[in-house]
């Protein structure tokens, strides 16, 4: 097999883990989305267990024979070699073995795109969110579904961005993957009103992906810009598609290019995080936040307003301030309380009381942490207490503050974060002292 491949370097074990991640994340979905169309998409734990080996063998190999100099080549042709064993083991597969095998021997050296499969969407990935996204899976199962198979999440990343356990997400992709298998769901996008019907659960998931870009759930870094890009790329392509001329979709398309122009700006050159007041704004990318401006002014076509128009125009708001002074704090909560009004998560509830903090104090802050609805689905989220910590600090209450950033420092699983509310922790034990002596 390794024959089959250009050259390798040298072994590099420190980066073997970051790079096989991120080849998970970048190929996985492409593999798993050529491998489901020649398969079928009932027998889509099929194509991840091929896939899934294919990376268990690069962490093997890898560290001994050494990073090949075309490591996405090297996964697509380990993976393409795995399938076709498969097809010659199975019978099911007997009949079409010679088509199939001879679509598989046009794979191109990288997972690119699949050569054979013609679609309205033709972007492979994209294809199989929508069918991810059947009407026949409840919409929390699409979503996961999705995020697990064609995103690289794992379930813990998937938990956390619904608030939920893993052993909850565990259960409801395998109900997911069950119910695909029992009603023999279809690799195939359908046309019309009933593909319109799956658009919102395909936004989501971009949602969810770009999300977990601009802010890890876990790890060494806060921002997975790769993570960010790759959903910018295909909302945008959603938009050049008939189904995903949206208003929604632009309007997601801004909030995307809103935030990711102050990527750059969020992070100082050692990885430490700093508070937007902190940032400097002359580093925000004005030409991501020209297109951003274009596509939330093209997001108001219709007359119905989403999430994703509120939450756009937020980020707006904010990359409109010169600084952090000038910020219309009062716009910016006006929309937080239109944003509840749609979806009255608690997350959105915990993001308006920053919100309320700026206009009307910290105490205030306090009360309306006190006054979300849902509250205890925040209890074991760390920026809950982050927040607190941060308002208690700022009325002098340097015990309560100490507290809550200390229970925010046991929740998280980001590196960048830790440093952060260690700094935080540190700061308010420091006056703290100074006021008892």
């Amino acid at each position: 097999m390794m024959s089959d491949i250009p050259g390798y370097g040298s072994p590099k074990a420190s980066e073997i883990s970051r790079l096989t991640d991120h080849l998970f994340r970048r190929e996985a979905g492409k593999l798993i989305a050529i491998l489901t169309g020649i398969f079928g998409i009932n027998r889509l734990q099929l194509a991840e267990d091929v896939v899934q080996e294919s990376l268990i063998r690069a962490l093997r190999t890898w560290p001994y024979a050494g990073v090949p100099n075309n490591p996405a080549a090297w996964l697509t042709q380990t993976a393409k070699n795995l399938a076709l064993d498969v097809i010659r083991r199975e019978k099911l597969f007997h009949d079409k073995e010679p088509q199939i095998i001879a679509v598989m021997e046009q794979w191109p050296s990288e997972s690119s795109e699949s050569p054979v499969f013609e679609s309205e969407i033709r972007d492979g990935r994209l294809r199989l969110m929508f069918a991810c996204c059947h009407p026949l899976l409840p919409p929390e199962a699409q979503t996961a579904l999705a995020l697990k198979t064609l995103c690289g999440f794992g379930v813990g990343e998937i938990a956390k961005a619904f608030l939920t356990s893993e052993a909850a997400i565990a259960k409801r992709l395998t109900r997911a993957r069950q119910r695909i298998r029992e009603l023999h769901i279809p690799f195939e996008i359908p046309a019309g009103d009933e593909l319109s019907n799956r658009l919102d659960g395909v936004l989501q998931t971009l949602y969810l992906l770009f999300n977990e870009g601009y802010k890890a759930s876990s790890g060494d870094h806060l921002i997975r810009e790769e993570l960010c890009q790759e959903a910018i790329r295909l909302v945008s392509l959603l938009a050049e598609h008939p189904t995903g001329n949206r208003p929604r979709t632009h309007a997601l398309i801004a909030l995307m290019l809103l935030n990711a122009a102050r990527l750059r700006a969020r992070t100082d050159s050692e990885g430490n995080i700093l508070r937007l007041k902190e940032q400097d704004r002359s580093t925000w990318d004005q030409a991501m936040i020209a297109r951003g401006m274009f596509h939330l002014s093209n997001s108001a076509a219709g007359e119905k307003v989403s999430p994703y128009h509120l939450q756009a125009a937020i980020a707006a708001c904010h990359c409109a301030a010169t600084n952090y002074e000038s910020t219309d704090w009062r716009r910016i909560l006006s929309l937080y309380d239109q944003l509840l009004e749609l979806d009255d998560s608690p997350i959105i509830a915990l993001n308006r009381t920053v919100a309320v903090a700026n206009v009307h104090g910290p105490q205030a802050g306090l009360e309306a942490v006190e006054a979300i609805q849902n509250g205890e689905q925040l209890n074991s989220y760390y920026l809950l207490y982050a927040v607190l910590g941060e308002f208690e600090k700022q009325l002098n209450h340097f015990q309560a503050a100490i507290d809550n950033f200390r229970k925010a420092l046991e929740l998280t699983e980001l590196t960048s974060e830790q440093s952060f509310l260690s700094e935080r922790l540190r700061d308010s034990e420091e006056r703290s002292l100074r006021i008892v002596a």
